[in-house]
Protein backbone atom coordinates (compact mmCIF):
# COMPACT_ATOMS: atom_id res chain seq x y z
CA UNK A 1 0.00 0.00 0.00
CA UNK A 2 2.74 2.44 0.94
CA UNK A 3 4.78 1.60 -2.16
CA UNK A 4 1.71 2.24 -4.32
CA UNK A 5 1.27 5.70 -2.74
CA UNK A 6 4.94 6.58 -3.30
CA UNK A 7 4.67 5.47 -6.93
CA UNK A 8 1.59 7.68 -7.46
CA UNK A 9 3.35 10.68 -5.92
CA UNK A 10 6.39 10.06 -8.12
CA UNK A 11 4.20 9.82 -11.23
CA UNK A 12 2.44 13.06 -10.31
CA UNK A 13 5.71 14.94 -9.75
CA UNK A 14 7.14 13.56 -13.00
CA UNK A 15 4.01 14.53 -14.95
CA UNK A 16 3.99 18.03 -13.40
CA UNK A 17 7.66 18.54 -14.31
CA UNK A 18 7.08 17.37 -17.87
CA UNK A 19 4.02 19.60 -18.22
CA UNK A 20 5.95 22.62 -16.91
CA UNK A 21 8.79 21.87 -19.33
CA UNK A 22 6.44 21.54 -22.30
CA UNK A 23 4.40 24.65 -21.46
CA UNK A 24 7.58 26.66 -20.85
CA UNK A 25 8.91 25.65 -24.26
CA UNK A 26 5.60 26.66 -25.89
CA UNK A 27 5.61 30.04 -24.09
CA UNK A 28 9.23 30.66 -25.09
CA UNK A 29 8.56 29.72 -28.71
CA UNK A 30 5.46 31.89 -29.00
CA UNK A 31 7.12 34.84 -27.27
CA UNK A 32 10.22 34.68 -29.46
CA UNK A 33 8.14 34.25 -32.61
CA UNK A 34 5.54 36.97 -32.05
CA UNK A 35 6.61 39.67 -29.60
CA UNK A 36 9.98 40.76 -31.03
CA UNK A 37 8.41 41.22 -34.47
CA UNK A 38 5.25 42.94 -33.20
CA UNK A 39 6.49 45.09 -30.32
CA UNK A 40 10.28 45.08 -30.63
CA UNK A 41 10.87 43.43 -27.24
CA UNK A 42 13.85 41.18 -26.53
CA UNK A 43 13.75 37.42 -26.94
CA UNK A 44 13.61 35.28 -23.80
CA UNK A 45 15.29 32.05 -22.80
CA UNK A 46 13.72 28.86 -21.45
CA UNK A 47 14.00 29.78 -17.75
CA UNK A 48 12.48 33.21 -18.30
CA UNK A 49 9.55 31.52 -20.05
CA UNK A 50 9.13 29.17 -17.08
CA UNK A 51 9.18 32.21 -14.77
CA UNK A 52 6.53 33.98 -16.86
CA UNK A 53 4.40 30.84 -16.75
CA UNK A 54 4.65 30.55 -12.95
CA UNK A 55 4.05 34.27 -12.48
CA UNK A 56 0.94 34.19 -14.64
CA UNK A 57 -0.34 31.20 -12.65
CA UNK A 58 0.15 33.12 -9.40
CA UNK A 59 -1.41 36.33 -10.69
CA UNK A 60 -4.33 34.93 -12.66
CA UNK A 61 -4.96 31.39 -11.43
CA UNK A 62 -3.72 31.25 -7.88
CA UNK A 63 -3.03 28.00 -6.10
CA UNK A 64 -6.55 27.13 -5.01
CA UNK A 65 -6.41 23.37 -5.28
CA UNK A 66 -9.69 21.51 -5.20
CA UNK A 67 -13.00 22.97 -4.24
CA UNK A 68 -12.79 26.28 -2.51
CA UNK A 69 -15.58 28.74 -1.75
CA UNK A 70 -17.36 28.14 -5.05
CA UNK A 71 -17.70 24.42 -4.39
CA UNK A 72 -18.92 25.07 -0.83
CA UNK A 73 -21.62 27.40 -2.17
CA UNK A 74 -22.66 24.86 -4.79
CA UNK A 75 -22.98 22.08 -2.22
CA UNK A 76 -25.15 24.23 0.02
CA UNK A 77 -27.35 25.18 -2.92
CA UNK A 78 -27.77 21.53 -3.93
CA UNK A 79 -28.85 20.66 -0.38
CA UNK A 80 -31.38 23.48 -0.36
CA UNK A 81 -32.69 22.46 -3.78
CA UNK A 82 -33.18 18.86 -2.62
CA UNK A 83 -35.27 20.05 0.33
CA UNK A 84 -37.56 22.29 -1.76
CA UNK A 85 -41.01 21.23 -2.86
CA UNK A 86 -41.86 21.47 -6.58
CA UNK A 87 -43.87 24.64 -5.86
CA UNK A 88 -40.90 26.25 -4.08
CA UNK A 89 -38.60 25.30 -6.96
CA UNK A 90 -40.93 26.90 -9.49
CA UNK A 91 -41.19 30.05 -7.35
CA UNK A 92 -37.39 30.16 -7.15
CA UNK A 93 -37.07 29.76 -10.94
CA UNK A 94 -39.66 32.50 -11.49
CA UNK A 95 -37.66 34.82 -9.24
CA UNK A 96 -34.49 34.11 -11.18
CA UNK A 97 -36.28 34.67 -14.49
CA UNK A 98 -37.46 38.03 -13.19
CA UNK A 99 -33.91 39.07 -12.32
CA UNK A 100 -31.87 37.28 -14.98
CA UNK A 101 -34.23 36.57 -17.86
CA UNK A 102 -35.19 33.17 -19.26
CA UNK A 103 -32.65 30.36 -19.08
CA UNK A 104 -33.79 28.48 -22.14
CA UNK A 105 -32.87 29.85 -25.57
CA UNK A 106 -35.74 31.64 -27.27
CA UNK A 107 -37.83 29.43 -29.49
CA UNK A 108 -37.28 29.88 -33.20
CA UNK A 109 -40.42 30.53 -35.23
CA UNK A 110 -41.37 27.59 -37.38
CA UNK A 111 -41.84 28.20 -41.09
CA UNK A 112 -45.25 27.42 -42.50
Amino acid sequence: MRLHRIARIFKFVLFAALALAAFSFVVMSLWNWLLPALFGVASINYWQAAGILVLSKILFGGFRGRGGPAMFWRGRMMERWAQMTPEEREKFRAGLRGRCGPFAPPETPQKA
